[in-house]
């Protein structure tokens, strides 16, 4: 039976297993060729630079976490309360990314925890990490600006990659309902402290 041609997607798939498994250190050559069942010949003809090779095992937990995230709430769509869809999709999405700590703790730390070049701000970060439409949806349901929406967005953002990293490294582990609660009462605190400053016209940490 002749042997199995082993393909760069193949070592690509091989390497997001092994990270989703144990992390990105267990991405390792002798690692990848004991789950493809090959030698390492294969696996050098393709990552000649192992770097490369974890910049595609992040794109994919990239692609991993937005199509977990979009499952979440999609599950939760469909059963709840239509009405307030809108109205609960940020706190939704906050909650699926503390649900995403838990059940994937080594993909949440390859996504949260990769370098990102060019950022010397908080602005420029929440510019390449956010999405710009869910301000508009804060601001609707708070009633406050998109300005202070962007804002209250940033600190929730900051907040829960927190909590995450928090949830993804304790063992045994924390509850889960204990980790939303802990968001609740930021999202609460936070969207207070956004409407005193919109209403007193002050701005102690602009974006």
């Amino acid at each position: 039976m002749p042997k199995q041609k082993i393909t760069k997607e193949m070592v690509v798939e091989a390497a997001f297993d092994l990270a989703r498994d144990g992390g990105m250190e267990q991405v390792l050559v002798k690692n990848l060729a004991k789950r493809l069942g090959c030698s390492v010949q294969p696996i050098y003809s393709y990552c000649r630079n192992m770097e490369g090779l974890r910049w595609e095992v992040t794109e994919r937990a990239a692609g991993f976490v937005r199509s977990y995230v979009a499952g979440k709430l999609e599950q939760e769509r469909l059963s709840g309360d239509s009405g307030k869809e809108r109205e609960d999709l940020f706190r939704s999405t906050g909650r699926a990314y503390l649900q995403l700590a838990g059940e994937e703790p080594h993909i949440f730390r390859i996504f949260t925890l990769h370098r990102r070049e060019g950022i010397s701000s908080m602005a420029d970060l929440y510019r390449r990490e956010a999405d710009f439409r869910m301000a508009e949806v804060i601001g609707h349901h708070q009633g406050i600006s998109t300005e202070q929406a962007e804002k209250l967005h940033l600190h929730m953002l900051v907040y829960t990659i927190g909590l995450g990293t928090i949830f993804s490294v304790c063992s045994p582990g924390i509850g889960a309902e204990e980790m939303t609660a802990w968001q609740d009462c930021a999202y609460e605190a936070f969207s207070a402290w956004m409407k005193k400053e919109e209403n007193d016209g002050k701005d102690s940490c602009g974006l």
